[in-house]
This record gives C-alpha cells, structure tokens and sequence, in this order.
C-alpha cells in the first residue's frame, strides 16, 4: 500500500515518534524510507555587523551532525528489512520536502505534528501543516 514513505525529520522527540509507525507500516508492504533532514537556510541569515562570520560552515556543521543523526534512524530501519535513503538537504523545510516528495515519489509522507520549535512555528504556521495543504499524496502525522 505505502511502498516508498517520506519522513522529513528534524530529530525532535515528536519526529522520533514516527520510526513506530514505520515499523508497523512494515509489514503493510513499505520497502523504502526516504529519511529527510532540511538544514533550515532562513536561520544563516545574519545582518551586514557580523558578515565577519562565515555561516556556511555552520550550514555545514548542521549538515553533518544531521547525516549522522540520520545515520543511527537508517539503522534501526534497515535492521527491520526497510530500504534507506538518507537526504540531507539545504533550503526552506516545507519547500524541501514538497520538492523531495516529488522528486522521489513517495506514497505517504510520515511527519511529526510540530518540531523543536514550538514558539517559532506558532508565529509562523507550522512546517507540517503547510505540508499537509501543499502535498499531493497522504500525509501521516504524528502527535
């Protein structure tokens, strides 16, 4: 049913919660998970007074701490007989991972309810729920 699943994750304790579902989702038929983590470009953006410092590397720090978080997740998958592919991408969260469904055409799309920033994503209008309006299949979220 859900052959190819999307689970976008920042690695917050909500998100982490959607690995349970995956392992259930096993044995309806899923054979591969596309495990995405979007470093979030807006947050390296700093004003002119402190050019001096070269955020990419920080980008890049993200980045790697991100393939190695993702890392331990595609164990536990592969462990259970599910196909990994780790993405680690760079950009805006919502837009990357709209960009990934497509681009990997997934079935369903598992995602936490909201991630480590709560305060942040009430000002703003959640990731999870922009994918929701925006994505063309199912979205499977987790409270």
């Amino acid at each position: 049913m859900f052959r190819k699943i999307l689970y976008p994750t920042d690695f917050s304790d909500r998100s982490k919660k959607a690995t349970a579902y995956m392992k259930q989702l096993k044995d309806a038929g899923t054979e591969e998970v596309v495990l995405l983590h979007v470093v979030d470009t807006r947050k390296l953006h700093i004003p002119e007074v402190y050019a001096m410092l070269d955020l990419s590397v920080l980008g890049d720090k993200q980045a790697s701490d991100a393939a190695t978080e993702a890392g331990h997740i595609a164990g536990i998958l592969n462990d259970l007989g599910i196909r990994t592919k780790i993405r680690i991408e760079k950009g805006v969260p919502f837009k990357e991972i709209l960009k990934v469904e497509s681009e990997e055409d997934v079935s369903l799309i598992i995602i936490g309810s909201h991630g480590s920033s709560n305060v942040e994503e009430m000002l703003l209008g959640s990731v999870s729920e922009k994918v929701i309006r925006k994505a063309k299949g199912p979205v499977l979220v987790v409270r």
